[in-house]
């Protein structure tokens, strides 16, 4: 017999299987947001400390985003030839390793390298999870799957806030980079637990394996050792970044990348600055930490919600809106108000930015084919993280300008409204479909832009 691989995927439904995925990579991904915001917790503490000011504090910030682009880039081309789960290990050593050692830098110097190599890592794992995800959830539910795991961003994110009021009162701001090294730790477990990409067992005849995955994804499914793969897609070039513009793809993948320009920028500029913006709008500390935890909180809800709306409407309905309600409650926030009225605005912004970030990457991951998954992703992440360095450094200027909260929130509202207007231009998807019994390909137009054929 000829095995679909992507049909017994596709076909499959929730089981064991997909919990254990889906909880191992949402602990990967926690660790990723905390290790990511960790440094807005800290980043008074460090000025203090240090005597740096505004601008260098928000250029200290810029090196690790450098690292995570060059990071998801790299890492995310190398993952579709060297195996996402593999790929996907050495970012998380790198990641944790380097972001514990901050806790022993004495000077921004050291500090910054350390979050220049610790931020590799971190570029590194979000592609190559969100496509892991993807390569192996029931069609119905892709959308849902990858967001409930990139939950664990934000989760992750309120964890260092949290951590900050809790430890960094008696132990300083030290403490809260210990606690990066816990994946270490778990490594190993981890590192069995995940599956590889079928794409890369396919494609290196690891038949009997991939056969044993599918068993674990279906427990109906049979299979001898005579049966053969049926064919997969693979890419014609070389370079797999060539192929993100064939087939039509171009004027999306274009739009995909001015979107997650616009949107990191504002993810990574609140993560920074937001505590010390509102420490300058007159809250205490603990009361701007708290905003920061309301901003995840915001991103976990609307995440999920959105993300079941996506799966039944289509994500490309729900995030251009998304993008534009975030830009209204950015813009609004400037103007300040009761402090429940600041937090339900806080809130909404999380959503609109962090949970529209959370979702454009599941829809990212379902529009492009599986042996450019990972590509597609490390390309979009990486030209994502250009504006994430510039959201420190943005922010660092404003507040060293001295400009009214007013201007300071609308430069970060802007680019989402650049981002609804370039997601709303990406086109509906072409897609091939692959017939079993010759290598004939039938092009045809796709009436849901959230469905991918695989096979």
């Amino acid at each position: 017999m000829k095995i679909n691989v992507a049909e017994v995927i596709s076909n499959s439904k929730f089981n064991r299987f997909h919990f254990m995925l889906i909880a191992w990579c949402f602990l990967i991904i926690l660790f990723d947001g905390y290790d990511l915001v960790v440094y807005g917790t800290v980043v008074s503490g460090l000025m203090n400390d240090w005597g740096i000011d505004s601008v260098q504090a928000g250029l200290i910030g810029s090196y690790g985003l450098f690292g995570m682009t060059f990071g998801a880039i790299v890492l995310g081309i190398l993952a579709d030839r060297l195996g996402r789960k593999n790929v996907t290990a050495i970012a998380l050593v790198l990641f944790s390793l380097f972001t514990f050692l901050c806790g022993f830098a004495n000077d921004p110097t050291t500090f910054s390298i350390f979050r220049f190599l610790a931020g590799i890592g971190l570029g590194g794992i979000m592609p190559n999870v969100i496509a892991l995800l993807t390569d192996y959830s029931p069609k119905k539910i892709r959308s849902m799957v990858v967001s409930i795991v990139l939950c664990g961003y934000s989760v992750g994110g309120m964890l260092a806030p949290i951590l900050g009021i809790v430890l960094m009162p008696d132990f300083g701001w030290e403490a809260i980079f210990y606690v990066a090294a816990i994946p270490l730790l778990l490594l190993p477990v981890i590192y069995k637990q995940l599956p590889e990409s079928a794409v890369y067992l396919a494609k290196k005849n690891r038949k009997e394996e991939l056969f044993k995955i599918l068993k674990k994804v279906d427990p109906n499914f049979t299979y001898s050792e005579n049966d053969e793969i049926m064919h997969l897609p693979t890419g014609e070039s070389k370079v797999p970044v060539i192929d993100l513009f064939k087939e039509k793809r171009g004027l999306s993948t274009v739009m995909f990348w001015v979107a997650f320009f616009s949107c990191l920028l504002m993810v990574y500029g609140l993560n920074t600055w937001l505590p010390k913006l509102m420490i300058e709008a007159g809250y205490g500390l603990t009361s701007s930490l708290s905003f920061l935890v309301t901003l995840q909180g915001g991103a976990i809800v609307g995440t999920l919600i959105i993300a079941r709306l996506c799966d039944k409407f289509g994500s490309k309905k729900m995030l251009v809106p998304m993008y534009a309600s975030g830009a209204i409650a950015l813009t609004l926030l400037g103007f300040g108000g009761s402090t429940f009225y600041i937090y339900i605005l806080v809130a909404i912004a999380g959503a609109a930015t962090i949970g529209a970030q959370n979702i454009v990457q599941a829809y990212v991951s379902q529009y492009y084919p599986p042996f450019i998954r990972s590509t597609a992703l490390g390309m979009a992440s990486g030209i994502g993280r250009f504006g994430g360095m510039m959201g420190p450094i943005l922010g660092g200027f404003l507040l060293g300008a001295g400009l009214s909260m007013e201007l300071n929130f609308l430069a970060f509202a802007i680019p989402g409204l650049i981002a609804a207007i370039a997601l709303s231009l990406v086109p509906e998807k072409r897609s091939y479909i692959y017939n079993a019994s010759s290598n004939s390909k039938q092009k045809y137009k796709e009436n849901n832009i959230s469905e991918i054929v695989d096979h």
